[in-house]
């Protein structure tokens, strides 16, 4: 008998799934990540706190939220002046952008591949740099 309750995402239409990451400046990210353990209770390592979660319409599906604060003035979020960073989780990373490149969006580096998923960077009209990433 087939189970009519289980649903199963066959949308990859290439769009923004979730948020994936926050990332901020701090002077000291070794006490900040010291704070929050001791005073936030977060489960902190050396790049700050994973948070998971399961997607209501997959709940198989694991998903996580990263929280890392970054040495004030770190170059990873360049060419952005901003102190914040969000990562967003995408699906269909080279559709997405794709689309992005025909809506003349900046397009800061080439996508990244690594064992745990595709990453790139864009520019928000604002200045704002954005990592988009597409889990493995």
């Amino acid at each position: 008998m087939e189970d009519t309750n289980k649903t199963e995402n066959t949308d990859i239409t290439p769009k923004v799934t979730g948020i994936g990451g926050i990332f901020f400046f701090s002077d000291n990210p070794k006490e900040t990540r010291e704070w929050y353990a001791q005073n936030l209770g977060l489960d902190v390592n050396e790049w700050g706190s994973t948070f998971e979660s399961r997607d209501k319409d997959n709940p198989e599906e694991i998903t996580q939220l990263q929280w890392s604060p970054f040495k004030t003035g770190s170059e990873y979020f360049a060419p952005s002046k901003k102190e914040f960073m969000i990562n967003y989780r995408v699906q269909n990373m080279e559709a997405f952008v794709e689309r992005l490149r025909e809506n003349g969006v900046t397009i800061v580096d080439d996508i990244q591949t690594y064992e745990y998923g595709k990453f790139i960077h864009i520019m928000d009209a604002d200045g704002n740099k954005i990592e988009l990433w597409e889990p493995a």
